[in-house]
């Protein structure tokens, strides 16, 4: 039977989807209202291939690579710099998490006159910016796991205060996503395994969510299921078109799911990436059954349906929590962040940080520092019976 893989789609914006399609990238260009880009991509992408086509495929482009994991504002700085000297209108973001963010971010400050922190994700803070001065985005994904490139937000490191804070306006969304499997291909395994599980913990945390949103809850369910699916099989065989376009697509689903909310473990895992400078999504893994045991008793019902989705033998919480530990073992994930190292001497503060997190208030049991710190201190050692 052929699986079809190529599509487009116009949500949450206009995804171009399918093997080859970075091909499009002009055309793509074109209607964003993009005549002179910046590719905006991360350092180690610099002199890769898919690069080097980008911008032989672009008149006037120019690429700015310095953009690494766990992205700070020295990085937006630069990148605006490199955009405001080569006079361009628009970006295009190639790469990872990292990359997407800072490419987003710098496109929105490119016609701002307030500093970045200005714009934080605080109450109505979005509306202080000139929405005239925000350039327009194409976003190339070359991972399958945060799902930034439809997201209207960046993640960005304050290195003055060691928290991540997340930068938002509605017309940060890119104008065109193309999601082309064939760029993921090359990932390493450990990488793919790293953003596949954090697709997976953004579909999860946002199924879990209180609140109702039923929308969002579709897509969560669906895109756990495509993980469940399609994960191990791109960590087996990382030539795997069909795998990779699914996770693609996941990834997307996950970072669309979670305008829902997340919660403990995305809390936890950004200051840890913020104090530790771990890499997000094996951070995410890694502390994701921790924070299971911890809601345990608020997520039964809703851990049931994920395991009828996922159609796995054994049903509710604990079936769910017996295949995500078996996930991990299978992708080769840490079991603790020790083993990454992160050391326990920070617990008090990666506490603090934790509760001021904007996720920790999507979490579905209300967690304070001294839980979270809790939490993070099983997960350093591993010690899995964490309760409420």
């Amino acid at each position: 039977m052929t699986v079809v893989i190529k599509g487009n789609w116009n949500y949450p914006t206009t995804i171009w989807a399918g093997p080859g399609r970075v091909a499009e990238l002009p055309a793509a260009c074109q209607r964003a209202g993009i005549s002179k880009p910046l590719i905006v991509t991360d350092q180690g992408l610099l002199a890769s291939p898919m690069v080097r086509a980008a911008a032989a495929s672009l008149n006037g482009a120019a690429v700015f690579g310095g953009v690494q994991g766990n992205p700070t504002a020295a990085h937006v700085e630069a990148g605006l710099a490199a955009y405001r000297a080569g006079q361009h209108d628009g970006v295009v973001a190639l790469g990872g998490g990292a990359a997407l963010d800072t490419g987003k971010v710098v496109a929105f400050m490119s016609g701002q006159t307030r500093p970045l922190w200005d714009f934080e994700d605080v109450g109505d803070w979005w509306t202080r910016a000139d929405p005239a001065g925000i350039a327009p985005v194409v976003a190339i994904p070359t991972t399958a796991g945060t799902g930034s490139e439809v997201g209207r937000a960046g993640v960005i490191l304050n290195e003055t205060t060691h928290q991540k804070k997340i930068i938002f306006h509605p017309l940060m969304m890119p104008k065109i996503v193309i999601s082309d499997p064939e760029l993921t291909v090359g990932l390493p395994r450990w990488v793919t395994a790293a953003t596949g599980m954090d697709a997976f913990v953004h579909c999860f945390e946002a199924y879990c969510a209180p609140g109702f949103h039923p929308l969002a809850d579709g897509v969560a369910l669906e895109g756990m299921r495509l993980i469940a699916t399609y994960l191990p099989r791109a960590c087996a065989n990382g030539a795997d078109i069909e795998a990779r376009a699914h996770m693609l697509a996941a990834a997307s689903m996950g970072a669309t799911a979670f305008q829902k909310g997340l919660g403990g473990v995305h809390a936890i895992a950004h200051p840890v990436g913020s104090f530790f400078n771990t890499h997000h999504g094996l951070t995410n893994a890694i502390v994701l059954p921790y924070v299971m045991e911890f809601n345990r008793t608020a997520i039964g019902a809703k851990c049931d349906v994920v395991a009828r989705v996922l159609d796995l033998p054994e049903r509710g919480y604990d079936g769910l929590y017996a295949w995500v530990l078996g996930l991990r073992r299978e992708l080769g994930i840490a079991h603790t962040l020790a083993e990454i190292g992160v050391s326990i001497d920070k617990a008090a503060i990666i506490g603090a940080e934790a509760a001021i997190d904007p996720s920790a208030s999507g979490n579905p049991i209300p967690v304070s520092a001294a839980d979270l710190e809790r939490i993070f201190r099983a997960a350093v050692v591993g010690q899995l019976a964490v309760q409420a």
